[in-house]
């Protein structure tokens, strides 16, 4: 089997080595790829946004089956342009996709069918949404209604903070069309944990957990990132929580986007906040999360080209999926500056030291006069099992210190809220 991955992320990298463990897979191609995805596959250089060209590399060869990683082109409708022309391909529809693509369409989809989610209200226009401030309070969360790499969220703590917010989404467009709309939403407290799960649109099939780390300093602070590091499992997401999520959310959620007439295939990823009265849905990804797949893929112990033809043929229900006991854990090595500007081509040094069981996902690199150079804001993922959390993180940062590159930042905290208690 030819397989063609789209992307070239880090959760690209975690695809492109998992996919390589199959003995069903021949060939991998990668569109754009990076430096570390070329190990497995051979990178092609055509953007994930190029929906034309992606199509007429995958007829020419003859692609078995495409996945794609990134949201802008399941947004874009690549499943479907592909599905026209008789091309097998791994993701939702454009249509279901808008589960990720506007936070306006998902926040009404949850309030329509009873999926425990945060009071918000969604306008067009700056005044009516000052006067809504007064109405839901300080901190609240303020929103770009499209996708904004995820650096469209602003989590306000001052009536200032939420000003700037909105005139910055609304009136400066800082982030394009993405910020036609905004929502604004109650603050909740607690923790977030993300939940991935596979669905053929019939049935669903939650992943391990995972807990992200959104803001780009320790103790999370500073603005919002991509997202700094990752561990799985998550301790705070109980057996209880777990049952009340898989039914409340995420079946009631296939169930709603099929009523809407938006079946849904493909992955599902459900942020939660773990609040004193329940979780909640912060917002639904419609595919992989980065950096989660670079720690839930590892645990994955079943063949992942196993797992996409089962959901492609609507028969998830007749597979079983199994898991390591082990646990992961991510921490990106970012470019000084991110997620704000930041310097490229800063060469990296120490990536041969790393050794089993630490992995590398490159995230931002390319290959420059035959060295391995930094080429994007979340350059590396060093991802370790371990037998306890505890040990991951030991194993994740005696990764770390082995390589460096000019202007290297990352967090020195990635866990450690899994192993306080």
């Amino acid at each position: 089997m030819q397989v063609l991955i789209i992307g070239s992320g880090g959760r690209e990298h975690a695809l492109a080595w998992k996919i390589s463990q199959s003995p069903k897979v021949s060939q991998i191609y990668c569109a754009p790829g990076n430096a570390g995805i070329s190990e497995y596959a051979t990178c092609i250089e055509i953007k994930d946004n190029n929906l034309d060209e992606l199509l007429s590399f995958a007829k020419e060869k003859q692609i078995d089956l495409t996945i794609v990683g990134p949201e802008i082109p399941l947004s874009l409708g690549i499943v479907d342009l592909f599905n026209d022309n008789g091309l097998k391909i791994f993701g939702p529809s454009k249509l279901a996709a808008e589960i990720e693509g506007s936070k306006a369409f998902s926040k009404d989809l949850m309030k329509k069918y009873n999926i425990p989610t945060a009071e918000y209200e969604i306008f067009t226009e700056v005044e009516p949404a000052k006067d809504y401030l007064q109405d839901i309070g300080i901190p609240c969360v303020v929103k770009a209604d499209g996708l904004a790499a995820g650096k469209g969220v602003m989590v306000c703590f001052t009536e200032e903070e939420a000003l700037k917010a909105i005139y910055e989404i609304l009136l400066d467009q800082k982030f394009g069309d993405a910020g036609a709309r905004l929502v604004i939403e109650e603050y909740l407290e607690g923790q977030e944990v993300s939940m991935l799960a596979f669905s053929d649109g019939k049935t669903i099939v939650p992943m391990v957990s995972a807990q992200d780390h959104k803001q780009v300093f320790d103790n999370d602070k500073g603005p919002n990132t991509g997202g700094m590091g990752a561990y799985s499992p998550a301790p705070i997401y109980t057996d209880e929580i777990h049952d009340f999520v898989v039914t409340e959310v995420l079946e009631k959620t296939i169930k709603a986007m099929e009523i809407e007439g938006r079946n849904y295939q493909g992955i599902l990823y459900a942020g939660l906040m773990l609040t004193p009265k329940g979780p909640k849905v912060l917002e639904y990804n419609a595919r992989f999360g980065d950096p989660e797949t670079q720690v839930v893929l590892p645990r994955l112990e079943t063949d992942l080209i196993v797992i996409i033809e089962a959901i492609l043929e609507n028969t998830l229900d007749k597979i079983t999926i199994k898991w390591s006991q082990e646990a992961a854990v991510c921490v990106v090595m970012a470019s000084g500056g991110y997620p704000g500007d930041y310097e490229k081509d800063k060469v990296i040094t120490g990536l041969e030291k790393v050794s089993e069981p630490t992995r590398i996902f490159h995230a931002g690199t390319a290959t420059k006069n035959g060295q391995i150079v930094t080429n994007g804001g979340r350059v590396l993922g060093v991802t370790a099992l371990g037998k306890t959390i505890q040990e991951a993180i030991n194993n994740a940062y005696k990764g770390v210190e082995k390589i460096n590159f000019a202007d290297v930042h990352y967090r020195k905290d990635i866990g450690a809220k899994a192993v306080k208690g």
